[in-house]
């Protein structure tokens, strides 16, 4: 990726020439993509198997901390071992498959709250009550089933639940998250619109200005980014105005820090957002064509040859300041767009939908879906 520097001298060049990053290319993506079951199904696949971001390592800090939520239909809970090892199993008791661990937190074992057996953080079953019932029963055959498997990269942890049909995001990952970011909040939502529209929406800024008139707009540009891609990544930088400061200073010395919105696609389904004081990260879960689950992760800013950050309660409410700003405005109107289009998808009145030269991050996750679907054809 570019780094500040020559970012920051992109954006004064786009200002200068009233101009924006363009690329030559149309997509036109099916309507029936968005609705169609099949497809769906293909996208869940897809999900299994790619390296796919299930969440920050920053959310599992020591032995026993662990994350559980389902992940294209299956219970997954990925924790880390008394030996610092990340490790994934699909969350499902041995004995009669009733999930044992549910949200986050911190565990010495896992104890399924049906019957209690209990597993320890490495998956090995470790306690059956009872257990002469159970005479013949092999407890090393017994213990969770592990995902295919489990990766750490840029600060998230990665999870391929089947056999991979290729490496996806990891073709070429950025660094994105930082040791010295921590925690600040955590937020599960959900929203009637299919995760693709929602993708979209943060991928061009073609649509500041209609949409965004009163609350992004005074802030920023219409029409006005960057982008770049790496592997089936991409970032889009969403300029603010107050950037005009850094023409007082020396190239060299440029730094983009609330200067710029930043919104990086892990391909396919998560974003890595640096805003104005904090990271977002949010995961989509999809749960229909038109139905999504989100778990978003808010995190302090980088701060460059920081170890760990010390956390002070003003920081905590300048971030949720920013929060709020984005939920209560943007976040809002672009929901509000989101739903209408949802809503109109089933009308007939596209058999496509056109993205133009101001889209190509968008026309770059298409692509990126359309051929990693081909290879799921290919090795079925």
């Amino acid at each position: 990726m570019m780094t500040d520097v020559e970012l920051a001298d992109r954006i004064l060049s786009h200002l200068d020439n009233n101009s924006t990053d363009i690329e030559e290319v149309i997509w036109r993506e099916p309507v029936e993509n968005y609705i169609s079951e099949q497809r769906f199904g293909q996208e869940l696949e897809l999900m299994r198997r790619l390296p796919t971001p299930f969440c920050p390592l920053a959310a599992l800090p020591q032995a026993g901390s662990y994350v559980a939520r389902q992940m294209a239909g299956t219970p997954v809970v990925v924790v880390r071992g008394a030996d610092g090892e990340i490790r994934a199993f699909r969350n499902a008791c041995r004995h009669r498959g009733m999930q044992v661990a549910e949200g986050s937190g911190c565990a010495k074992v896992f104890k399924c709250p049906y019957h209690a057996w209990a597993y320890r953080l490495d998956g090995r079953l470790e306690y059956i009550p009872h257990d002469y019932g159970f005479p013949d029963l092999n407890k090393e055959e017994h213990g969770l089933v592990a995902l295919h498997g489990v990766e750490v990269h840029s600060g998230l942890v990665f999870v391929t639940q089947d056999e991979p049909v290729g490496r996806g995001a990891l073709e070429s990952l950025p660094e994105l998250v930082h040791a010295d970011q921590v925690i600040i909040d955590v937020e599960e939502s959900v929203s009637e619109m299919n995760w693709k529209l929602q993708a979209e929406g943060t991928l061009e800024g073609y649509h500041i200005k209609p949409t965004h008139e009163k609350t992004f707009y005074p802030f920023g540009y219409d029409n006005l980014n960057v982008i770049e891609t790496q592997g089936p990544n991409s970032r889009v930088c969403f300029p603010f105005r107050r950037i005009e400061q850094l023409r007082d200073v020396p190239p060299q010395e440029r730094v983009l820090d609330r200067m710029v919105t930043l919104v990086n696609r892990v391909f396919p389904f998560t974003s890595v957002s640096r805003l104005a004081d904090h990271t977002a990260i949010t995961f989509a879960e999809p749960e229909s064509p038109f139905r999504t689950r989100f778990h978003t992760y808010r995190l302090t800013p980088h701060q460059p040859g920081v170890t760990k950050q010390e956390v002070s309660e003003a920081d905590r409410q300048k971030i949720a300041k920013d929060a709020r700003f984005l939920a209560e405005t943007g976040n809002q109107e672009d929901a509000d767009m989101i739903l209408g289009i949802q809503q109109a998808i089933r009308s007939k009145a596209n058999t496509h939908f056109t993205f133009g030269y101001f889209e190509a991050a968008i026309a770059h996750l298409h692509q990126n879906l359309a051929h990693y679907i081909q290879r799921l054809d290919r090795a079925d």
